[in-house]
């Protein structure tokens, strides 16, 4: 033998070797198998013991027989399918394969959960605190003390001299009577009067000591706080009425957060916040959430929370932003990693591991999203497995062991072509061109349909039921599932037969 034909030999072994290797994989061979890859041994003891249900060539799993034997289909064996394999559920993967899938496993665990809510609210005025300064007669402002709003301002601060002549002629009544020597009713009835004009009491008593009337008295701040609006200035007319000043207290301050609405559940009347200042984050302040606003933004789908934030060293103004963190109450919740989650944009799956070893898709429903970890609210008990890193492996593999099982005969009903009928089918190639069969249809989709057909001589293929493509979504859109037909097809790609015609029987295409 020269080294050309050595290398022929050599090269084709290693073809056949790798094509094996990745069939294997591609075909979902059951765990004893995936076990001789990954360990290099196999137990014919163990097996020899099982009870086999039926024979199948991996290449074709739609097609059951009864007898071992060669595969009419490819040039290999057919393989034995044991009872306790096609009970059991799962894809199966032997330790050795998973350490060196770099299969990583961790458990769903109840936690603590403290959810907390991050929100960035602007420094108000508290409107309790508000005090309006007015002047219950008419007059002229005489001296206005303070000339600008926003001026901080303290009890009993002067802030203007008001003029007002209707005072002069109740309080010379009340001198006259008083140096007549009047009887004292009329002195108190006269008195009366003068308060009921909200003459106040000091400047009632300047007037009865000096003996001359007072028009001239001043108005004081009755609160700490901000002149947060001046209604007046010099030489301006007043009358009843009349705000004169508004008072803002800054002792307490509201804090108004903008909270998105599907967080706004978590807000409870009584919350504590603990905030800092945006441009200042060592200073802290502690606040209580007072009042949830009966209102959602039309543009921002957010409801807005007062916080009551105490200020009594007065550091904080309106307009300034503070950090807030609002704690919420701890509860248990069920958490796994989020990398273990596979999100199909319509449902969410983890693959997990059952008791007998074997890894199972299993569709959960998810909750909220706790930093690396997600909430689990149904699918998974505390304890259970999932795996973590090569959980997309292990779901391509259950994904096709569950289209192969599919397209399979229900178990117990093996073919009636036997191992030796079987061996007798030589192997061939596929033909180019066109071929001719009858079948019943099965079922349509949007892009093929499956037929249950009886032999295609052609092609050397059996009696089976396989799926064939449309040339478009709406070809053949007359036959229905349960139809007899007649149909054409061709090789549409490497992997895939296309539907030329389909006609039903004794009817039109």
């Amino acid at each position: 033998m020269n080294r050309a034909s050595v290398l022929t030999l050599a090269a084709i072994g290693v073809a056949l070797a790798v094509g094996g290797f990745y069939a294997g994989r591609a075909l979902n061979l059951p765990s004893r198998d995936l076990g001789r890859l990954g360990e290099g041994t196999a137990s014919t003891t163990t097996d020899a013991d099982r009870k086999v249900l039926y024979w199948h060539d991996p290449m074709v799993p739609g097609r059951r027989f009864d007898k071992p034997g060669k595969s009419p289909f490819m040039d290999m064996q057919l393989v034995p399918v044991y009872a306790d394999e096609a009970a059991d559920a799962g894809v199966k993967i032997s330790a050795g394969v998973q350490q060196n899938l770099g299969i990583r496993m961790v458990a769903a665990k109840m936690t603590d959960v403290s959810s907390s809510i991050d929100a960035v609210g602007a420094v108000q005025f508290d409107e309790r605190l508000n005090v309006a300064v007015q002047t219950r007669i008419s007059g002229y402002v005489e001296r206005l003390f303070v000339r600008a709003p926003m001026s901080i301002v303290h009890k009993g601060q002067p802030l203007a001299t008001i003029f007002a002549p209707e005072w002069l002629g109740p309080q010379n009544e009340l001198l006259a009577l008083k140096r007549a020597g009047a009887a004292p009713e009329l002195i108190d009835a006269a008195r009366d009067r003068l308060k009921a004009m909200s003459v106040p009491e000091a400047l009632l008593r300047r007037s009865e000591d000096a003996g001359t009337a007072q028009a001239r008295f001043t108005l004081d701040a009755p609160a700490d706080g901000v002149v947060a609006e001046l209604g007046v200035r010099d030489g301006a007319a007043v009358s009843p009425g009349n705000t004169l000043f508004r008072i803002a207290g800054l002792e307490r301050v509201w804090v108004v957060v903008e909270v998105p609405e599907a967080q706004g559940a978590q807000l409870v009347r009584g919350q504590r916040v603990s905030a800092t200042l945006q441009s200042d984050a060592p200073q802290t302040f502690e606040g209580e959430l007072k009042e949830i606003l009966p209102q959602v933004s039309a543009d921002t789908r957010t409801l807005q929370a007062r916080f009551e934030v105490d200020n009594r060293n007065g550091r904080l103004v309106p307009g300034m932003l503070l950090r807030l963190k609002i704690a919420a109450a701890t509860a248990s919740r069920l958490v796994i990693p989020a990398e273990a989650v596979i999100r199909t944009g319509v449902r969410a799956l983890v693959i997990a591991r059952k008791d007998g070893g074997a890894f199972e898709r299993r569709e959960v429903k998810l909750g909220s999203e706790l930093g690396g970890d997600v909430e689990i609210l149904q699918g998974l008990r505390p304890g259970e497995e999932v795996v973590a890193s090569g959980q997309f492996l292990i779901d391509s593999e259950a994904n096709l062991k569950s289209a192969l099982g599919g397209m399979a005969p229900p178990p117990g009903t093996p073919s009636t072509l036997g191992a030796t009928a079987a061996s007798s089918l030589p192997a061939v190639p596929v033909a180019t061109g066109t071929y001719a069969a009858e079948g019943t249809i099965e079922s349509v989709d949007a892009d093929s349909i499956t037929l249950s057909h009886g032999p295609v001589a052609a092609l050397k293929w059996p009696a089976m039921t396989m799926a064939f493509g449309k040339p478009a979504p709406n070809a053949f859109s007359g036959v229905r599932p349960g139809d007899t037909v007649h149909f054409e097809f061709k090789q549409g790609s490497s992997t895939e037969w296309e539907l030329v015609s389909v006609r039903k029987m004794g009817g039109a295409p």
